[in-house]
């Protein structure tokens, strides 16, 4: 068996990763335009029509603001929490005729060859979930969008093979900046985004002993640096930082393979 990844965005201007399972990719989330989607799709050898639909985390605009017009466009199935799609119906961004497959934020479901976990955190949303995905022999945790980890949280994402870990901030760039003093306590808050410091703190609670890829993800332009979000997943892992990966807004990062 099979599982591979790659992300072909991830950052506040639009986050979006695939993942393929037994000849079935998924797009998890979708938060670029759709030609600039399928531009980044084809730069990893994908067109969308090599996709099977698009899951959604939540109703923010990097992670859902453009998932209906790019599934409405290549007719894909779309799957979303009931709070997800109200929110996005409330904000007029439920376009063109979808079909729109409605999830429960604690029942794993299949994709074709994809055993689809979802799983509830807390974030400024309606309705949020991340989601583990599995081939059955090895498991993929992405986890993007979150204020605060839980005791939910480290069980699921504990004994997977693969994770995409946010680490949005540095807690002292984020203090000495120049955002708006709401804007500041939005993002620190418990149902805002991880720091560094609190990604590393969640990557050592979990059971590690099968990670081979851990990645971070959804770092700020203003408020991050990508050495010290590789320095503190690096502690938690007890490995040089250069073993850690990098998600970026511009690239993604690359094919990632677990076999």
């Amino acid at each position: 068996m099979t599982l591979r990844f790659a992300a072909i965005g991830s950052g506040s201007k639009g986050n979006c990763l695939v993942a393929e399972a037994d000849g079935t990719r998924v797009l998890l989330d979708c938060g670029l335009s759709p030609r600039e989607t399928e531009r980044r799709l084809a730069r990893i050898g994908l067109a969308p029509s090599d996709l099977a639909g698009i899951l959604v985390t939540h109703e923010h605009d990097d992670h859902a603001g453009q998932a209906y017009p790019f599934a409405a466009l290549h007719r894909l199935p779309v799957w979303l929490t009931y709070g997800t799609q109200a929110a996005l119906a409330e904000s007029g961004k439920v376009a063109g005729v979808v079909e729109t497959r409605t999830i429960d934020g604690r029942t794993a479901f299949a994709i074709g060859g994809i055993e689809v976990q979802p799983y509830t955190v807390p974030h400024d949303a309606r309705e949020p979930v991340q989601f583990v995905l599995s081939d059955g022999a090895f498991r993929l945790g992405v986890l993007t969008d979150i204020g605060v980890s839980t005791a939910h949280v480290e069980m699921t994402l504990s004994g997977c093979d693969a994770l995409v870990l946010e680490c949005n901030h540095d807690h002292d760039m984020l203090r000495d900046g120049d955002y708006p003093k709401w804007l500041k306590e939005r993002i620190a808050g418990p149902f805002g985004h991880l720091s560094n410091a609190a990604a590393e703190k969640l990557l050592a609670a979990l059971e590690r002993s099968r990670l081979k890829h851990v990645l971070a993800a959804h770092l700020s332009h203003q408020n991050n640096r990508p050495e010290l979000a590789r320095a503190a997943l690096a502690r938690a892992m007890g490995c040089a930082p250069d073993w850690i990966g990098l998600s970026t807004q511009e690239e993604g990062f690359a094919w990632r393979e677990l076999r």
